[in-house]
């Protein structure tokens, strides 16, 4: 996988004027493009496409800096088909129109070229389960919300606070398959979306493929298929939120599987205010 996203970021540099087919390139290095784009953003904490962007971006100003006269060449040279689009483009990197840059040489904001490497020092094992989970249904009350990378996200916790106390136990009631008990549940996500992006959240239980699902609860069917399991415990939510960075970082490059889309499912053991044990189950397919 590393290999495969360094390969990537050449891909970038050599293609300046097109789109990047991403599907292409994941079937021929044996992957998925839902599986690479969503390691390139867990790793590089920044989306494919945005930094596909900050790259052009950089470029271009290079390129206009060196006293590029042409702002037509310019923008269909950096895969723009016209002025106006591009100029949307280079401003939204560097706070600034091409015209300044090209009279006053900045302010600039540059996208260096990314490498991936694989560090092992101070790694720690994962408690990691693989299981086959038949076809079931995720039932709860679902709330849109913007995706938050870092700390609790505040939507989130006002979402599960409006629910009433009894409500919480009527849905533990009704589950009556693995994962057990109240999940926390993220859907709709696009694998490299930026922070402030909407999805789905879902507080909810699992049921059966086939069960009744109340009329006033929202339904997410799952399909049949492998998950991988991560165990993790420590302070709330810092262990939570190394968890989810360490498998992209140390479990997917290290180990035969890969990312199939699917909801994203937290399962709480234990929680208090400052600490929490909890299962992180990831929908995955054997890679290659």
């Amino acid at each position: 996988m590393i290999g495969t996203l360094n390969a990537l970021v050449e891909l970038v540099e050599q293609r300046h004027d097109e789109p990047l087919d991403v599907a292409r390139f994941a079937r021929e290095h044996g992957s998925t493009e839902y599986h690479l784009r969503r390691m390139f953003s867990a790793l590089a904490q920044l989306p494919l496409s945005e930094y596909v962007r900050r790259r052009r971006m950089t470029l271009a100003a290079a390129d206009l800096v060196r006293g590029e006269p042409n702002l037509l060449d310019l923008a269909v040279r950096h895969g723009y088909g016209s002025v106006e689009a591009f100029g949307r483009a280079f401003r939204a990197v560097h706070g600034t129109s091409p015209a300044e840059v090209r009279r006053h040489g900045g302010p600039l904001s540059t996208q260096p070229m990314l490498r991936f490497r694989l560090s092992v020092e101070g790694s720690t094992p994962m408690d990691v389960t693989i299981t086959d989970r038949p076809a079931f249904v995720l039932a709860g009350h679902a709330a849109q919300v913007p995706l938050v990378h870092r700390g609790v996200n505040p939507h989130i916790q006002e979402h599960i606070a409006s629910i009433a106390p009894e409500e919480h136990g009527r849905l533990k009631s009704l589950s009556d398959t693995e994962p057990a008990g109240i999940l926390a549940v993220t859907a709709g996500l696009e694998p490299d979306v930026e922070e402030g992006s909407m999805l789905t959240y879902l507080h909810a239980v699992a049921l059966r493929d086939g069960s009744t699902v109340p009329a006033d609860l929202d339904a997410v069917p799952v399909e049949a298929g492998t998950w991988a399991v991560f165990h993790s415990s420590g302070p709330f939510p810092d262990a939570l939120q190394q968890t989810y960075a360490a498998t992209a970082t140390d479990w997917f490059p290290s180990n035969p599987w890969r990312l199939r889309p699917g909801p994203s499912i937290l399962r709480y053991l234990e929680l208090t205010d400052s600490h929490a044990t909890c299962e992180i189950w990831m929908p995955v397919e054997p890679a290659g």
